[in-house]
């Protein structure tokens, strides 16, 4: 489960980098209801909410010690304005981070720790992992990686002892071929964010609605990549028409479609889509037990897209 949605608001100066309608009774209930349903994967950051996410995955998860915790650094926060005050990296903004998100989370150690900065050059994100390697070996942390949409970033730090985990975009609209093959040459899991493109593989918006402001997929291109002026982009719009019928096979929902097409590209992916509601989880969740597409459709779904250039918009 991706807990970005249910950190609520927080901003970059004037653009809102959170989702709106969050509520954090309703966002508890969908962290219950995944974990009834079987989901014991749970991915936040320190940035989600200025730490909110992070505490609200504390609350919920306070006696569950089996729960996987991934989190992230990177992004400076003012907890009090819920604003981004710029990227950090430096060893001890890592010390800083780690042991704050430890404190929210509630817990002792972190499975997975992620550096939340997409294009930061390998060589300054070198003394970040040389920190986090000192974490792993005083069991604050179980492992690291990155979150990033650059295969040659992932690829540069694959050679660590610690580096397990490589986060990206990939979903129906935006393949990822060449970050999949460096992650299965060195053994990386993956985890895949974006997996229902931010809300438009749901099929939520085909009635018309339209994203309030106060939400980042109203917020510049740069930001979220599959929304225009708050309505699913039409180009995207129209692969997802195209494409609906082999998605909804065996009785599967559109979202649980956009999952198991994922689900089907190989071993090691783990989508991670959001919920900010327990109906929401449930249904996501449901996607396991559908298991992957079959690949007679999965053949005919990229028979039938005309895809872009390899690339993906690089959500933050």
């Amino acid at each position: 489960m991706g807990c970005w949605a249910i950190g609520g608001p927080f901003w970059f100066g004037d653009i809102a980098a959170g989702y709106s309608g969050a509520a954090d009774d309703e966002s508890l209930r969908a962290i219950h209801a995944a974990w009834d349903h079987g989901i014991r994967v749970f991915d936040t950051s320190a940035v989600y909410g200025a730490g909110h996410s992070e505490r609200l995955l504390g609350e919920a998860l306070a006696r569950r010690g089996e729960a996987v915790i991934v989190s992230k650094f990177g992004h400076s926060i003012d907890a009090e304005t819920r604003q981004l005050t710029g990227p950090r990296f430096d060893p001890a903004y890592v010390r800083e981070s780690v042991e704050q998100s430890l404190r929210r989370l509630g817990r002792d150690h972190i499975d997975v720790m992620l550096l939340h900065l997409n294009d930061l050059p390998v060589a300054d994100a070198e003394p970040a992992f040389e920190t986090l390697e000192a974490f792993v070996a005083a069991g604050a942390i179980g492992s690291y990686g990155w979150s990033t949409d650059f295969p040659a970033s992932a690829g540069a730090m694959a050679r660590r002892l610690g580096f397990s985990t490589v986060q990206h975009s990939m979903n129906l609209f935006f393949d990822a071929p060449s970050m999949c093959r460096v992650a299965m040459e060195h053994g990386l899991t993956q985890l895949i964010r974006s997996p229902l493109g931010m809300g438009v593989l749901t099929g939520k918006f085909d009635d018309g609605r339209v994203v309030p402001e106060g939400d980042v997929r109203v917020g510049p291109p740069d930001w979220q990549g599959y929304f225009d002026a708050g309505r699913p982009r039409p180009d995207l719009a129209r692969q997802m028409a195209a494409v609906r019928e082999l998605l909804t096979v065996g009785g599967r929902t559109l979202a649980q479609g956009a999952l198991c097409w994922l689900l089907a590209k190989g071993p090691g992916i783990l989508p991670i889509p959001g919920a900010k509601s327990a109906a929401q989880a449930t249904e996501n969740a449901g996607a396991m037990a559908l298991g992957p597409l079959p690949e007679p459709v999965m053949l005919e779904i990229e028979r039938l897209l005309q895809r872009p250039p390899e690339g993906s918009p690089r959500a933050r």
